[in-house]
C-alpha cells in the first residue's frame, strides 16, 4: 500500500467498500445499506444504495398480478411470528369482483417479549419499509398505508416521521409515483402499547379508534378490514424484503437460504440472555440456534445453557440437543415449537423455570383484552399457581390444574391466539422440567391434625 499514492489510495479504499457492498447487496438485502456507526440512512444517502430502484422498475412496468406472484415464488413467509405465505395474503385482496380501492397496514408493535429486530429497520433503514409499503400497496390496490407503531419506539417515531416527509417530497408518496399514475401515501399512527395489537384484527380496531378486541373470521381483511374496505397487514420485515424480490427476482431471494432450508431469503436472527455478546444478525432462513449462540459468544462463564426459546415468549421451550436444527418454520414447528420472530431467548442452567414462566405468565395475563373467558380469567389464574409454586406454597392438584390449562386454553375454547401462545412455554416447560414445579409443591406433616 505505500507504493500507492495518498489520492490513489483514497480511491483505491473507496473502491474497496463499494465492492464490499455489492457483495453484501447480494447476501444480505436487509442490511447491507447499514452505516457503521448506528445513524440513520437519510434519502439521499439511500437512493446512492440503490433505494427506490426497485418503486421505479415495478409501478407502472408490472401489473398487481405479477407482483404477487413473484412473492409467491419467492416464499416471503411472515416474519412476524406467524409464517404465513405474503404471496398468498396479498391475493386475497383480488378474491371477488369491484372490490373497492383498500389499506396497508405495517405491523411495527414489536412487543413480543425478547425481540428487537424491527427496531433496528426502523431507526437507521425507514426508506426501505417505505419503498416495500409502496410496492405492496400496489399490489393490493390499496388507497393508503399506515405504519402502526409501538409507543415506546420514540427514536423510530421521528425516524419514520423525516422518512415519509422526505419520499413525499420526492414524489415518491402522494400523486402519481415516479409518473406511473399510482396515488398512495403513509401515515405514522402510535398505539397506546398493547400486546394484543399483534394479532391484526385487534390492531384494525385500535387502529379505528375502537377498543383492541380481535374480530370473528370471517370475513378476513383481505375482504373487509380496516373501514369495511380489504386489507392487508404485514410487519416491518416482511415488507423490507419486497424490494429486493422484485429488484433480483424470485429465483435469487430463494437461492439466499440454498440448500439450508425450504424456505427462502433471509432471517435477522437475534439472541438475548446471558450470553457474552447478545445481538442481532441477518442469516440465511435456516441457520442453526448453535450458530447463533456461537456469534454471540455463547453462555457467560459459570453458566450453562439449559434451554432456550427460539423465538420470543409465546414459542415453546428447547433444549441445547435441539440447537443444530435449522432455524425456519416447519423444522421448528415439528420439534414442538414455533419459530416466532426468530430472536432467541437463552436461559442458564442457574435460572429457575418456575420464576421465569412466572414471569411470562403475568406479562400475558396483564396483557389479555379480556373478551373471552379462558384467557380472561386462565391466565391470571395460571400466573397465581405459578406464584404459589416460586415461594414454595403450591398444592399437590397445582400441577394437574396447570397441565389442564395448556388443553383447556386453545382453539375453540378461546377466541384468538393470545391464550394459545402463552401456553406453550408453559407447556413445553412442564415437558422438560416437571421436578421444578414439583419442587414448589409444600409437604406439611400431618401430625397433630384430627
Amino acid at each position: 500500500m505505500s507504493a500507492i499514492p495518498k489520492d490513489s489510495r483514497l480511491r483505491y479504499h473507496c473502491q474497496l467498500r463499494q465492492s464490499e457492498q455489492e457483495r453484501q447487496a447480494e447476501t444480505h438485502p436487509l442490511t447491507w445499506r447499514l452505516r457503521k456507526d448506528g445513524e440513520r440512512i437519510g434519502f439521499e444517502e439511500y437512493c446512492a444504495k440503490d433505494g427506490y430502484q426497485s418503486v421505479r422498475d415495478t409501478l407502472g412496468q408490472k401489473t398487481a398480478a405479477d407482483v404477487i406472484d413473484s412473492m409467491k415464488q419467492a416464499n416471503v413467509r411472515g416474519r412476524g411470528g406467524g409464517g404465513f405465505s405474503a404471496g398468498l395474503k396479498w391475493s386475497l385482496t383480488q378474491v371477488g369482483e369491484r372490490l373497492p380501492r383498500g389499506y396497508l397496514i405495517c405491523n411495527a408493535d414489536e412487543m413480543e417479549p425478547g425481540t428487537f429486530k424491527d427496531r433496528l429497520l426502523l431507526e437507521q433503514q425507514p426508506h426501505l419499509l417505505i419503498e416495500g409499503m409502496i410496492i405492496a400497496g400496489y399490489a393490493n390496490h390499496s388507497c393508503y398505508g399506515y405504519i402502526f407503531l409501538r409507543g415506546e419506539y420514540v427514536e423510530a417515531a421521528h425516524s419514520l416521521a423525516l422518512a415519509i416527509e422526505e419520499a413525499r417530497q420526492a414524489g415518491f408518496l402522494g400523486s402519481d409515483i415516479a409518473g406511473s399514475g399510482f396515488d398512495f401515501d403513509i401515515a405514522l399512527h402510535t398505539g397506546a402499547g398493547r400486546y394484543i395489537c399483534g394479532e391484526e384484527t385487534a390492531l384494525i380496531n385500535s387502529l379505528e379508534g375502537k377498543r383492541a378486541n380481535p374480530r370473528a373470521k370471517p370475513p378476513f381483511p383481505g375482504q373487509s378490514g380496516a373501514w369495511g374496505k380489504p386489507t392487508v397487514v404485514n410487519n416491518v420485515e416482511t415488507l423490507c424484503n419486497v424490494p429486493a424480490v422484485m429488484r433480483h427476482g424470485a429465483q435469487w431471494y430463494q437461492g439466499l437460504s440454498g440448500e439450508i432450508s425450504g424456505d427462502g431469503g433471509t432471517k435477522l436472527y437475534g439472541i438475548s440472555g446471558l450470553v457474552n455478546r447478545p445481538g442481532l444478525w441477518e442469516l440465511p432462513i435456516g441457520t442453526s440456534g448453535r450458530e447463533i449462540l456461537e456469534r454471540a459468544g455463547g453462555m457467560r462463564q459459570g453458566h450453562e445453557l439449559k434451554a432456550w426459546l427460539p423465538g420470543g415468549g409465546s414459542t415453546g421451550f428447547l433444549l441445547p440437543e435441539h440447537l443444530d436444527l435449522p432455524l425456519d418454520f416447519d423444522t421448528i414447528g415439528k420439534h414442538g415449537s414455533r419459530l416466532g420472530t426468530g430472536l432467541i431467548a437463552a436461559v442458564s442452567d442457574r435460572q429457575s423455570m418456575v420464576s421465569l414462566l412466572r414471569n411470562l405468565e403475568e406479562f400475558f395475563a396483564r396483557e389479555s383484552c379480556g373478551w373471552c373467558t379462558p384467557c380472561r380469567d386462565g391466565l391470571p389464574w395460571t400466573a397465581k399457581i405459578l406464584q404459589a409454586l416460586e415461594r414454595g406454597e403450591g398444592k399437590s392438584e397445582y400441577i394437574d390444574i396447570l397441565e389442564q390449562h395448556t388443553l383447556g386454553l386453545n382453539p375453540p375454547r378461546t377466541f384468538c391466539a393470545h391464550a394459545p401462545g402463552a401456553m406453550m412455554p408453559l407447556e413445553s416447560a412442564l415437558k422438560h422440567f416437571r421436578p421444578e414445579f414439583e419442587a414448589g409443591i409444600a409437604h406439611t406433616s400431618l401430625e397433630g391434625v384430627s
